[in-house]
């Protein structure tokens, strides 16, 4: 399986609202819940009103488009990281999952994945 390194810095945030948010921005995932509103972005797009915010974060994608019928494929490669005590951020989208690992373990994991048998595209 491949993966794709993403090429900026992320941040994830907390806000009140979306209005300070350039939505043109990728990658940029919103998640909104009748607790919280949640924003990923690239950390230099970060907009003033945020309420709380954790950054240095670098991510990755699995490249392609996964099928709803595949089986694991998240599961595994959280399974691999936890067993080095690498924590992650999940995000699925329609088409496939991106992982954001903090910056300070970025390297290593990308050295895991590799190890088992996971291309960097």
């Amino acid at each position: 399986m491949k993966i794709k390194k993403l090429s900026m810095p992320l941040s994830v945030i907390q806000v009140k609202n979306i209005s300070d948010i350039d939505l043109s921005v990728t990658p940029l995932f919103l998640g909104k819940t009748e607790d919280e509103l949640s924003v990923v972005l690239p950390t230099e797009r970060i907009p003033s009103n945020f309420i709380s915010r954790e950054d240095n974060w670098n991510g990755f994608k699995i490249e392609g488009v996964l099928d709803f019928s595949l089986i694991g494929i998240l599961a595994k490669i959280s399974s691999l990281l936890a067993d080095a005590n690498i924590s992650i951020f999940a995000i699925s989208t329609y088409n496939t999952d991106y992982i954001l690992v903090k910056t300070n373990q970025f390297d290593e994991a990308i050295k895991i994945l590799e190890n088992n048998n996971y291309q960097l595209a």
